[in-house]
Order: structure tokens, then sequence, then C-alpha cells
């Protein structure tokens, strides 16, 4: 039995997705083990590719201090004992983590169980507790490192599926991210006057907190937008984009390099170790996408700097930037490595 653990954020939660997704095709149904805190529950609760899925009382230790962040940590060893009992229980033998708060207790039971542990690191820097655990684990996957058994990103393949050349701008879809990007948001009302006069469709994910602002917005300017807060199934609506203005958490910017959408990054500036800004940096020197600071978002200049882009070139040339069957690898080296 292998149990898949961590989330948090939907940039951890679809990698969990797609190496699920990977051994149900072998008819394998994994467990989930998740936190209560997040987005886990409302991905997972009732997903039944997993043969079972736990939610525990986990949360975060970074940004604790003092007496909360000791808490913290006794929280975690005891949900970590919690896992070692579950793995006993289900025989489990490999553990696979995508990091994120939620993946600590589980994580931390492997190490004691003496069960293997595999991790995957989404993002260029590494998060802490990845950081921590590294020596620990078995594997160490990662599409930004060269010591990584395996350096392909395990993105669902429906984005696969999906991806078509672009050559036009007929339509513009702009991402925040699961929990939304008000900067974002702005610029894209900013633009979506000059946007509908010359023509372009607008998709706009707002996030749930201005969802409704955004969306009277549109309404009031008599202008059909594509409006959604979230969804778990992105892909139709990458489909139909031609370019993408986006935050550059590892998902998102790799499933945008599946569908072969080209796209200008807004690097989220408070994440941790300001690893978006390096996620995206990665594609751009290699002339694969554009960057833009969030301090400094002018519409006007936007709009005519993606009007400037060969989109046709940047669309053929990243079907070279990721290849089919990221996760089927992975699930390939833990298989066979037990």
């Amino acid at each position: 039995m292998i149990a898949i653990t961590g989330g948090g954020t939907g940039g951890h939660l679809v990698i969990a997705r797609a190496i699920k997704e990977e051994l149900n095709k072998r008819g394998i149904k994994p467990l989930y083990i998740g936190s209560t805190n997040g987005q886990d529950r409302s991905w997972f609760d009732n997903d039944d590719g997993f043969e079972k899925t736990y939610f525990l009382q986990s949360q975060g230790v970074v940004n604790k201090k003092g007496f909360k962040k000791i808490l913290s940590l006794f929280a975690i060893i005891q949900s970590a004992f919690t896992c070692k009992a579950i793995f006993k229980q289900h025989e489990v033998t490999q553990v696979f983590s995508v990091g994120g708060y939620s993946a600590a207790p589980a994580s931390i039971g492997a190490i004691i169980a003496n069960i293997s542990l595999y991790i995957h690191e989404q993002n260029a820097i590494k998060g802490k507790l990845n950081t921590l655990l590294k020596p620990f684990s078995k594997a160490f996957f990662s599409s930004y490192e060269k010591d990584s058994p395996l350096q392909n990103y395990p993105v669902s393949e429906i984005f696969f599926d999906i991806q078509r050349p672009r050559d036009t701008l007929k339509t513009l879809i702009f991402l925040g991210g699961s929990q939304g990007a008000s900067a974002i948001n702005t610029l894209a009302l900013n633009m979506a006057l000059e946007l509908n006069e010359q023509g372009i469709n607008i998709i706009h994910q707002t996030g749930q907190k201005e969802f409704e602002m955004v969306k009277k917005f549109y309404e009031n300017h008599n202008i059909k937008a594509d409006v959604f807060d979230f969804t778990t199934n992105i892909a139709p609506k990458l489909k139909k984009a031609d370019f993408a203005i986006s935050r550059s958490g590892a998902s998102t910017l790799w499933e945008l390099c599946a569908a072969r959408v080209p796209s200008l990054f807004i690097p989220f500036p408070y994440a941790a170790a300001n690893h978006q800004f390096f996620n995206a940096e990665a594609l751009a020197q290699k002339g694969l996408a554009l960057i833009e600071n969030q301090n400094t978002l002018d519409p006007k200049k936007i709009l005519e700097t993606i009007q400037r882009v060969n989109i046709k070139e940047i669309s053929d040339q990243l079907t070279h930037s990721i290849h089919h069957a990221g996760a089927k690898e992975i699930v390939d080296y833990i298989l066979t490595k037990d």
C-alpha cells in the first residue's frame, strides 16, 4: 500500500492527484493523509480514487513564535505517531509526500516507522519541510535540481490532451492561483474595457474573496467574461486560452507549459523565499515566458507587450519544456525501488 501526503494549497494537491491518477491506472488505490486546514478536504474528501482519506489536525510551524511554535511541533509529533498506526493498519510500505505543512505528520511518521519516504518538490526553491526531510528520503524529485533522479513534472495527462498551437490572441485568461490574487484582479479590470473593445475574450479566475465584486464589474460594463472563483478542473478553461496572465506557482506554471499556453507571470512577492519568481525565471531565461513585478503593473504597457510577443513561436517551443508521463516515471521509480 502507498500513502500520499501533503497539500494545503492547490499547488501541492495537483501533484497528489496526478500520482493518484497514475496509481489508479494500475489498479492501485492509495491512502491520502492531509490536514483539516487548507484545501485538502475540499479536494479529496469524496475522491473514490483513494482507498481511504485521513484529515488530521495539522498546521504550519514556520510562522509561529514562542510557545505557539512548541505547541505546533508537539501536535505534529503526536500526529506522526497516529500516522504510524495508520501505516500499520493498512500495511503501508511507501509514503509519497508533495510537501506543505499537511505532509509533516505522515512524512515524520514514515521515518519513525522506517517506511520508504519519497518527496516531490514543486518549486525552484525548496520548502523548509522538504529541506529538513530530504536527507531521510529514499528519493527526492525536483524539476529544478540536477541531482534529482527524475526531473520531469507530474502534470495530469488532461493538460497534454488539450494542448494546441496558439498563433493569435483571441482569448486571454487571468489566473490568480487557487486563492485568487487581488493584484491580478485589479489588472484584469483595468485591461477589460480595452480587451473587450478589441474583441479579445476574457476568462478570469478571481478567488472567492473578490468574486462578486469582479463579476459585477463585468456585468455593469456588459462584458461577457467567463468569471469563476475557483475550480479543480481548470483544463477546459486553459483549452480556450491563447495567452495567460498568471501567478507562477509551480503547478499552474507547468500546466500552462503542458497546454502550450504562452504566459506573462506576476510572481506573488511574499511567497516563501520568493520561490514564485524563481519558478518563472527558469522559463523566462529560455525565452518561454514573460515576468512582471506586481508593484509596477501598467495595464496599457502589458497589453502592448503581449501583442508584440510571437505567440506562435513560444507556443511551439513550450512543447519541449515538459513531456508526457511525469507521473508515470515517478510511480515506476517508486514501485521498482521497493
